[in-house]
């Protein structure tokens, strides 16, 4: 029987070994670690190939774990601490936080009309069957 061989993992090994890894990027690993080196090898590919500078990377970073699709507190904790060490005023974090947050705009977008219409409708009188689900 030939023992199968286990795929090389430079990248997450390296990151584990710097601390960067997240643990809840173990089971993704252990279930295809051939898989999880890809993905790690196309995140990291804008700071490794230079394309970003490391300052705008950690920028880029803070606003994807602080955002509201995400919210991974101990990355943005982690690329925030990079940031600073990097030399980045902490105005442009906070404004790096102020335009993520405007991804949670559209909760106000989409439902404050439809409140303003039920409101109307409710004034009027006007009341439809509201359905579950």
């Amino acid at each position: 029987m030939d023992a199968q061989k286990e795929p090389s993992t430079p990248i997450c090994d390296a990151m584990r070994a710097a601390g960067q890894w997240n643990r809840n990027w173990q089971p993704m690993a252990e279930l295809d670690a051939e898989w999880t080196e890809k993905f790690m090898a196309m995140v990291s590919a804008p700071l490794n190939s230079g394309v970003l500078d490391p300052k705008t990377f950690e920028l880029l970073a803070i606003a994807v774990d602080a955002s509201v699709t995400h919210m991974y507190g101990p990355g943005v904790r982690r690329h925030i601490r990079r940031a600073l060490a990097l030399g980045v005023p902490s105005e442009q974090i906070v404004a790096v936080l102020q335009l993520t947050s405007t991804l949670g705009l559209h909760t106000m977008s989409l439902a404050a009309p439809i409140l303003v219409e039920e409101m109307e409708n409710h004034r009027r009188g006007l009341f439809t069957e509201v359905s579950e689900g």
